[in-house]
Order: structure tokens, then C-alpha cells, then sequence
């Protein structure tokens, strides 16, 4: 059994947290809800899913890993739509598991998208 791979904090809210940016053991890969900055839900959604592949690429994966997203969208009947199109755009004919979960609110109230992942190598 392998020790745990673990990215760093790379912001004030998960070091206020305790949480890394990703973890991997053996073969998987958990990537912690990533968020970013946008004018919109589809420019938020497309800018966290390039910032989660980016975390699995740096623990060894890539977007053919990755197996499961979770999509967690404030106002999904607003923003679903240009969420499921960055997400498309993003993994194409990758195709992860996904689950879309519609949500009240998230950490910063400019913030309308955060996106999980879950990566699994080899086998």
C-alpha cells in the first residue's frame, strides 16, 4: 500500500479548512471542490473543471481517469444548461459519471459553480 499523494492548499478557504487540493492512494484520485472566479455560470464551470483536471494531471491521472464528477450549481434552472455545456466542452468523449445537484448557496456569494472529481489509474 502506498502513502497518501497530497496537493496542497492552494487558497485561504481550504487552508481555513484543513482540506488539500487533491489526494490520490494507489490508484484514485479525489479531487476537493474547486471553484473559480467568472463573469458567468459557463465561464466559472469551465475554468473549475480545467482547474480539476489539472489537479488529477499533477497526481499522475489524466481526463481519461477521471470516473465521477460532482456538479454543485446555485440556480440550476438559470445556469444547468451552461454548466452541462462546459462540461461537455471540457471532457467530450470522456463521459464521467456525473451528478448535478442544484444548491442554495456556496462559500462566496459571487461563487455559482464548485465541481468534485474522482480519478482512477490503472487496472
Amino acid at each position: 500500500m502506498f502513502p497518501v499523494q497530497r496537493i496542497p492548499a492552494e487558497n485561504p478557504w481550504e487552508e481555513q479548512l484543513g482540506s488539500s487540493r487533491a489526494c490520490r492512494r494507489d490508484g484514485v484520485i479525489e479531487v476537493s471542490g474547486t471553484t473559480a472566479p467568472g463573469e458567468s455560470a459557463y465561464d466559472q464551470a469551465r475554468d473549475a473543471l480545467t482547474g480539476v483536471l489539472a489537479a488529477v494531471e499533477s497526481l499522475g491521472g489524466g481526463a481519461g481517469d477521471v470516473v465521477r464528477t460532482r456538479i454543485f450549481v446555485v440556480d440550476i434552472a438559470a445556469n444547468g444548461e451552461a454548466v452541462g455545456r462546459a462540461h461537455r466542452e471540457v471532457f467530450g468523449v470522456v463521459a464521467p459519471a456525473t451528478g448535478v445537484y442544484g444548491v442554495t448557496g456556496l462559500h462566496r456569494p459571487d461563487l455559482l459553480v464548485e465541481v468534485e472529481a474522482t480519478a482512477l489509474l490503472g487496472g
